[in-house]
């Protein structure tokens, strides 16, 4: 045998070898990829077979009661996700949003109080949930503002929840955005705030959207902080306002499960399929808007 035919069977036999690596590998994560399918699936299936007992109208026209469990419904747990997701949005969005853009468009990177400040956001997406309702409940129910246990302080512990996820979410759309369409438009002319309101984000709008709608989706479905921030009690009217006392659906699958009877476990299970819904129908529209409003360069 020549050496160059030597090293032909060389070559061959590691790229054998390498394929049948791959090969493996890939079968490995596909399997991981069948087992986490299989679970999801049969907890969907789950959900919804006990579920559809009790999805009917009773399930939001009804307040909640114990001496009526047939008929009981959730309908102040709803109306209480209403008022706290519209008060997060109001107090996360526009914040988050801005400061985004003033870290993407105007920060100087140089500066050490502007890498603090990343280095930190960037921290805040992996501090547990719990803590920010800790934080709310010393400053916010009680404390310096003592505002009480209302839906109030459930806004500000999921804003404070989500707020990173926004920012980052925000800077990734906007630096998505080539640098070319910025450097056009300040040779136009235009100044620094033109040409981010008129250029950039327009061009990025379907980013942050995306992402505030699947932050949004995740405040919705918390309840750890808002347990800590009084959304424990068991309201049975609708809250009219957001200094009102409150209930939400997670805590309120929380207190159902807790319950003896029966029947409020299959109510908690048409809350758990009627929340599971409504996060379905959130991350639905997340990828309508990306795909309707998506630009590629």
């Amino acid at each position: 045998m020549t050496l160059l035919e030597y090293d032909s069977a060389a070559t061959l036999t590691g790229r054998r070898r390498f394929d049948v690596r791959s090969a493996v590998f890939a079968g490995l994560l596909w399997a991981c990829l069948a087992i986490a399918c299989l679970f999801l699936c049969t907890v969907l299936v789950v959900i919804i077979s006990e579920g559809l007992a009790r999805f009917d109208g009773n399930l939001i026209g009804n307040q909640p009661s114990k001496l009526r469990p047939a008929t009981s419904g959730v309908q102040s747990a709803i109306f209480g996700t209403l008022w706290v997701m519209a008060g997060t949005i109001v107090l996360a969005l526009p914040l988050g949003i801005a400061a985004a853009i003033y870290l993407e468009e105007y920060a100087d990177n140089t500066k050490w109080w502007n890498r603090l400040i990343e280095l930190n956001i960037q921290n805040l997406v992996a501090v547990p949930t719990v803590i920010y309702g800790i934080l709310t409940l010393a400053f916010v129910v009680r404390g310096p503002l003592s505002v009480g246990a209302v839906a109030l302080a459930g806004s500000v512990a999921l804003a404070l929840l989500i707020l990173p996820i926004i920012i980052i979410t925000t800077r990734e759309a906007l630096r998505a955005v080539p640098r070319e369409i910025r450097d056009a438009s300040l040779a136009l002319g235009a100044t620094q705030w033109q040409t981010t309101w008129r250029q950039v984000l327009p061009a990025s709008v379907s980013g942050i959207a995306t992402g505030s709608i699947l932050a949004l989706s995740r405040a919705i479905g918390e309840a750890a902080p808002l347990i800590l921030v009084g959304a424990t009690v068991f309201v049975t009217v609708n809250p009219d306002g957001i200094f009102d006392r409150y209930t939400v659906l997670p805590v309120q699958i929380f207190n159902l499960v807790s319950l003896p009877a029966i029947e409020f476990q299959h109510l908690a299970w048409s809350t758990i399929l009627l929340l599971i819904l409504v996060l379905l129908a959130m991350n639905g529209l997340a990828i309508w808007l990306r795909n309707r409003f998506q630009r590629r360069w």
